[in-house]
């Protein structure tokens, strides 16, 4: 077999990230058990440079940027292209599309083999900072055809994400899912005394995870919740995540008298996974996703969720979910929609669908992206490979 070394540059990157860290995480983790030197590049406060468990991790200076709540981008080109003549990699793959463009050509000067990974639908994001639908789309388009000819592939984690390429007839597009730790998200984390802390037994209990910035459109949970206690029935929300919004998400909820719980960034990964097993229904409100992790480990701990229309969940949450427009009224009908399910037919039906998702499957597809060697495993039972 042939071990490759497969650098990876990421931005927007911050310790309160949550499905971009993740997936970086454990694709990095399958790499590296099939026999592949993987290398990550992220921005940070201060330089570093450490072997973990998804291979070694350098962290570069990179300026904050405004207004985004921690997020750091890598800025110094010339710093980022010494280390990458450094590295030499064999292959090089990119979670960017805006400011680490610039490394695709890099990769064609050196004749490196590199994919961009589109983690989220450029006109999505660009419509969730106010363009119109028209004019977003013609600046994905642009981007798009400039990302396209950049690199030598562009992976899309869902046929959703896949479109926007499809639109301007890019032929190097591949898929290749994400996926879910079906053993460290689990039903077994349904934990009563934790549950008790946020809800009473007769009340709905609500969870959203996700970044608090527009993109995400967080806002849309506390109109959910708020529609739901107009009609009667007893709810409270949990929001666990960080970001630019979350000052004005709290005075929000102070005002209006919102039973909603601000946890800030959960960093113990075991106590998130046993609030959204704990949990009736997660929310996630985000028209942007192109995967949506943080909904696959709700569903993983057999918690059913509620998602964008606008995003690709749908596609990925099938028939165990239920699908909103992007209002708060339509996510308070579709939370009803699914308490109306007995609660364990609801539960089974979230995590078999979860299921589908392993992150094995994942690995051997991004290995795949890269030509690179994709081990041959012996079937598990339940999913896990």
């Amino acid at each position: 077999m042939t071990s490759l070394r497969i650098v990876r540059l990421a931005n927007f990157v911050a310790p309160a990230s949550g499905g971009l860290r993740t997936a970086l995480r454990e694709l990095g983790k399958g790499y590296r058990a099939a026999g592949h030197e993987p290398v990550l590049i992220v921005p940070g406060a201060r330089a570093d440079d450490r072997d973990t468990e998804q291979g070694r991790v350098i962290t570069l200076p990179g300026p904050l940027l405004p207004g985004t709540g921690g997020y750091r981008v890598l800025t110094d080109k010339r710093r980022v292209a010494a280390l990458l003549e450094e590295l030499a990699p064999d292959r090089l793959e990119v979670s960017d599309r805006t400011t680490l463009r610039w490394t695709g050509k890099w990769a064609r000067r050196h004749r490196v083999p590199a994919v961009m990974v589109s983690h989220e639908t450029a006109d999505g994001v660009l419509r969730t900072w106010g363009l119109s639908e028209g004019a977003a789309r013609r600046a994905a388009d642009a981007l798009n055809i400039r990302t396209a000819h950049t690199y030598a592939r562009v992976v899309c984690t869902t046929e959703f994400a896949e479109r926007e390429f499809v639109r301007i007839g890019a032929r190097n597009v591949v898929r290749a899912p994400l996926g879910v730790d079906l053993v460290e998200r689990r039903p077994a984390l349904r934990d009563a005394g934790l549950r008790a802390q946020y809800a009473r037994v007769t009340e709905t209990l609500l969870v959203t995870c996700t970044r608090l910035s527009v993109e995400k459109r967080p806002g849309t949970a506390l109109d959910a919740l708020e529609a739901l206690l107009r009609r009667g029935r007893p709810a409270v929300l949990v929001v666990a995540g960080d970001g630019p919004l979350r000052a004005r998400l709290e005075l929000r909820a102070r005002e209006r008298r919102l039973p909603v719980t601000f946890l800030g960034h959960v960093s113990d990964r075991a106590r998130l996974g046993a609030l959204q097993a704990s949990a009736d229904v997660c929310l996630a409100p985000g028209p942007a996703e192109t995967f949506g992790l943080a909904a696959l480990e709700a569903m993983a701990c057999a918690t059913p969720v509620v998602v964008s229309a606008s995003s690709a969940l749908p596609e990925v949450i099938g028939s165990a979910g239920a699908v909103a427009a992007d209002h708060g009224e339509a996510f308070a009908d579709a939370v009803d929609t699914l308490l109306q399910l007995p609660e364990g037919e609801r539960r089974e039906a979230a995590r078999a669908r979860a299921e589908c998702f392993g992150w094995n499957a994942a690995v051997d597809a991004f290995l795949a992206a890269h030509d690179a060697t994709v081990p041959t495993r012996r079937f598990v039972p339940g999913g896990v490979a």
